[in-house]
């Protein structure tokens, strides 16, 4: 029989089906989802906040808020290897949002605050489906909420650094198979987990018009304590499956991202290099409070590899009122070949974006911006469980957003 903590690694990789690059989303503001998710040399708006806490110094207004919410439309289709059997995960829509709040006590120094949901998303396939033991349907959300300062220097360098505070919470639900009986058991898995990390960037403008910026948002490892395992087995197996409770420490890992921008006229251009240090995320291991010949603490390899992630943007300042962008990007998979699942359906992906803001009055700006993922069609197999595939990912996201700065 497979042991159960193997099967457990899917609890772990949270929000996965969202975006090729592991378990992140990358939506935290309308404005630069519509120029290809790029934002660490732009200050706009607050959402600088989040992209890069330097940037946040050169806002011009005194107050300036922002919240926008985008709606994750994901569709990923399974075809088995050498059978006739294919199926895709249940429609399902996710929700990530963000709001952010800066204000300038003095002219060279912003304090702010921001609320992201860098990780989640929801994915469920049929129960019956042919990889029910490694996932029937997993639910993560996870929140960062992350106070800012910020100062610059003579109108040329910005410095910033926020804490970040990250909290999570997953629902998990499988398949278990049962040797020596025709009957299937299930399992449920629920648990939360919290820590801290930090958020730190630099911009400089060296001459009007250009805007250079470099992040780093630190690794913070997410361990849930005592998380909830309960499973549905037979009576006579009740004894090897107990309720039980199970620590897991899963990295959120750490970004170095550099970007630049110009503007000139009514036209801005920027790109942005974003390096995903996956390699932080080698290995998962499983800690029950109770142990059986079935339950019992494991080590399961991951082997993430590290990706370098370009985008580009462009905006055009229509007229006073309208403000249009248009943006793309190329989201290489960290996931490994022989470690490709569907717990994480991870393909290499083209990303193609768009937005506008609209200004009604003067301050307040309504932000809208379209994302479109075509995942490249992706062999693989995961070699711990002998489960093989086809995976294609398709994802579809607009998102709605307000600005208001005085």
């Amino acid at each position: 029989m497979r042991k159960c903590n193997l099967l457990l690694l899917s609890l772990f990789l949270w929000g996965s089906a969202t975006f090729a690059g592991g378990y992140q989303v990358g939506l935290h503001s309308m404005r630069n989802t519509g120029m290809g998710l790029i934002g660490t040399s732009l200050y706009s708006d607050a959402s600088a906040l989040f992209y890069n806490p330097g940037g946040a110094s050169f806002l011009n207004e005194t107050w300036n808020f922002s919240g926008g919410l985008s709606f994750l439309m994901t569709r990923t289709t399974f075809q088995a290897k050498d059978v006739m059997y294919q199926t895709h995960i249940k429609d399902m829509v996710n929700t990530p949002f963000y709001f952010y709040a800066a204000g300038k006590p003095l002219k060279d120094f912003c304090v702010g605050l921001s609320v992201n949901t860098p990780y989640g998303n929801g994915l469920q396939w049929d129960d019956n489906w042919e990889g029910r033991f490694l996932i029937q349907k997993i639910a993560f959300k996870a929140i960062t909420i992350q106070p800012t300062v910020s100062y610059k220097i003579k109108d040329i360098i910005g410095i910033g650094v926020g804490f970040v505070v990250a909290y999570g919470d997953v629902n998990l639900t499988k398949a278990i198979p049962l040797n020596g009986t025709t009957s299937e058991g299930s399992m449920h898995i629920s648990g939360t987990a919290i820590n801290y990390g930090f958020n730190a960037g630099i911009q400089v403008h060296p001459v009007k018009g250009l805007s250079l910026g470099v992040d780093y948002r630190s690794k913070i490892d997410m361990k849930v304590k005592k998380g909830k395992a309960t499973f549905n087995v037979p009576s006579s197996l009740s004894t090897e499956f107990p309720e039980n409770k199970v620590d897991v420490t899963l990295p959120l890992v750490s970004n170095l991202d550099f970007g630049a921008s110009y503007e000139t006229g009514k036209w801005m251009f920027g790109l942005n290099l974003c390096y995903v240090m996956w390699s932080e995320y080698d290995s998962l291991s499983f800690s029950f409070e109770k142990e059986t010949s079935y339950v019992q603490r494991t080590v399961t390899p991951s082997l993430y590899i590290s990706k370098l992630i370009p985008r580009i943007g462009v905006q055009y300042k229509v007229n006073d009122i309208i403000t249009a962008r248009i943006g793309g990007y190329y989201d290489a998979s960290p996931v490994r070949d022989n470690y490709l699942d569907p717990q994480t359906p991870s393909d290499d992906e083209i990303g193609i974006t768009c937005g506008v803001s609209i200004y009604p009055l003067k301050g307040l700006s309504i932000d809208a911006a379209f994302l479109y993922l075509m995942g490249i069609e992706r062999d693989g197999s995961y070699s711990p469980d002998n489960f093989s595939g086809t995976y294609k990912n398709t994802l579809y996201s607009p998102g709605i957003g307000l600005t208001y700065q005085f």
